[in-house]
């Protein structure tokens, strides 16, 4: 195996044995074949279009899916990979049989593959990973491009769920994916990836829309983070549409359902506050759950990635429920069918189970996405003006198990009592818990939500340089120091160099799948520069730097 994909990358370079996630080499190995395939598939697709055949959004929407299931963290389940594999190939079959003989003889080999002995797929995910590209520069980039297409791969289908597609966002995927199996400039590659950072922006604003009409704008709120006394449910990842389920299906059964990781901001929808029986939200980020989901003594529904592998054999195996794109190896899961997903299993077991343990007491606060926030524009202007303000630090992204991402904790709390962090992820783990204090009323750290909700961050900054009357956003007093660790921060890292924002410091490390000479494109640029010390950085970033 090869995969440099994560910030845990093995050296910074790649894990070639076992991937620091807890994947094993066969199942990245199985990833790798079906991205090949879904490359093949947008082949095929883009072939079709030039050739005037309609090829259906479903196609892409299928690649999209396909994209998801193998962002870290979401697949360990090498049985479920196969069957990917082979829905992949019947895609591709499909889209062939539909153009005819207009497809051409030029096909790139991932269009044109197939196999039914799955004792093959091996040998041959071996040939077509990532090392395949043998070019470190067209590597870099081609990856860069896949990786992004990852993460806005995961917000588009989150938004489709929900009824909201947009044509450019399914004509990207077939264009992006089938650019990596051709030959092009530098100039050209660093045209797509920009181009992904766009199409990312729009995708993450459909997503926005989707969660918005279906639930309302997220509102200022307090969170509980205690226990109740009944019986509970913990509802982990990020699909909303699972949470809203979850919650109309456990409703007058007494059992209590828990928001947990990156769910937590689902407890800022209008629409989720009516039931009653959503406690709260329960322990940490992602990488806490070991222990955390021993300790909830209930059932666990991964809706998304960020499931992490059992440190002790079948500890609470019995009690984890993947749905969607995630899959879990011995976890039982929940099948969408015909639109909807039944989780009477998970209740009826919640009910033979112990209530939760308590870790902590105490509320946190959250609700700040742009519609929040920009209603209380007149307030954050005034702070700005009259000096209360000084500074804003975005410190959005993910967070992660390295000692050394107690940077951000630092950061926090060591920042002047005049600046104010920006945050959404599940990097706000690190602080969000803290007592920062206010400024004037307006907390100093304001919760827009999940990691998709970065949207809301770019646009609360682009309403504020209009309303300083700004030509350029990097003349706002705002800087960002963003903690990356899978491929949604990529998704979202490019969506930001698209907005045009400069001087992003990233950490803990900058990635591996950049090579020298694309980091400085990147530096050059974007001034894109590492985290260094949090005195230093705090130093540099309230004087502009």
């Amino acid at each position: 195996m090869f995969c440099f994909q994560c910030q845990e990358a093995a050296k910074n370079e790649g894990c070639t044995i076992k991937g620091m996630c807890g994947k094993d080499d066969s199942t990245a190995n199985l990833q790798d074949l079906l991205i090949f395939n879904l490359k093949g598939i947008a082949v095929i697709a883009q072939k079709s279009k030039a050739a005037g055949v309609a090829v259906p959004n479903s196609a892409a929407a299928f690649i999209g899916q396909g994209l998801f299931t193998t962002i870290t963290n979401t697949n360990f389940n090498d049985e479920n990979l196969v069957g990917w594999i082979n829905r992949a190939q019947v895609v591709k079959k499909e889209l062939a049989a539909a153009a005819g003989d207009k497809l051409g003889t030029d096909l790139h080999e991932s269009a044109s593959w197939y196999s039914n002995d799955v004792s093959t797929f091996a040998a041959k995910a071996e040939q077509v990973g990532v090392l395949a590209t043998e070019n470190e520069d067209v590597r870099s980039l081609r990856e860069l491009l896949v990786l992004g297409l990852k993460g806005m791969a995961a917000y588009a289908d989150h938004a489709a769920v929900l009824g909201v597609e947009k044509e450019e966002i399914w004509s990207f995927m077939y264009e992006g994916l089938a650019s990596t199996t051709q030959d092009l400039s530098v100039d050209e590659m660093v045209g797509l990836v920009l181009k992904c950072g766009g199409v990312t922006v729009t995708t993450m604003a459909a997503l926005d829309e989707a969660n918005t009409t279906a639930y309302g704008h997220p509102e200022l709120t307090e969170v509980n983070i205690g226990v109740g006394t009944n019986h509970g449910i913990l509802i982990s990842g990020h699909d909303l549409k699972d949470m809203e389920e979850l919650l109309i299906q456990t409703e007058g059964t007494g059992v209590d359902v828990y928001t947990h990781g990156e769910m937590l901001p689902a407890n800022y929808y209008p629409a989720f506050k009516k039931y009653d029986h959503l406690q709260g939200n329960y322990g940490g980020s992602w990488w806490h759950q070991n222990e955390e989901f021993e300790s909830f003594n209930g059932p666990i529904l991964m809706t998304t990635n960020c499931v992490v592998p059992m440190k002790k054999k079948n500890t609470y195996l019995d009690k984890l429920y993947t749905t969607g794109v995630a899959s879990y190896p011995g976890a039982g899961h929940i099948s969408d069918v015909n639109g909807a997903k039944d989780f009477s299993a998970i209740i009826e077991q919640a009910k033979t189970c112990d209530p939760p343990k308590e870790l902590e007491t105490g509320k946190i606060v959250g609700g700040f996405a742009h519609n929040q926030v920009l209603a209380l524009a007149d307030k954050v202007v005034d702070a700005v003006k009259s000096g209360a303000i000084k500074r804003f630090v975005v410190m959005a992204g993910c967070d992660g198990r390295q000692k050394g991402r107690n940077y951000f904790t630092e950061v926090a709390e060591k920042l002047p009592q005049d600046a104010v962090i920006l945050t959404a992820g599940c990097a706000k783990y690190r602080y969000n818990k803290l007592n920062l204090g206010d400024i004037g009323g307006i907390p100093r750290v304001l919760d827009a939500g999940q990691c998709n909700d970065c949207y809301s961050l770019a646009v609360i900054a682009l309403k504020l340089k209009e309303v300083f009357g700004l030509d350029d956003i990097n003349d706002l007093p705002i800087s960002f120091d963003i903690g990356w660790y899978e491929q949604k921060a990529v998704a979202v890292l490019l969506a930001l160099l698209h907005l045009g924002i400069k001087g992003i410091r990233l950490g803990p490390s900058l990635p591996a799948f950049v090579s020298p000479t694309v980091l400085n494109v990147l530096v050059e640029n974007f001034d894109i520069k590492p985290i260094t010390e949090p005195e230093a950085d705090i130093e540099a970033m309230m004087q502009g730097k």
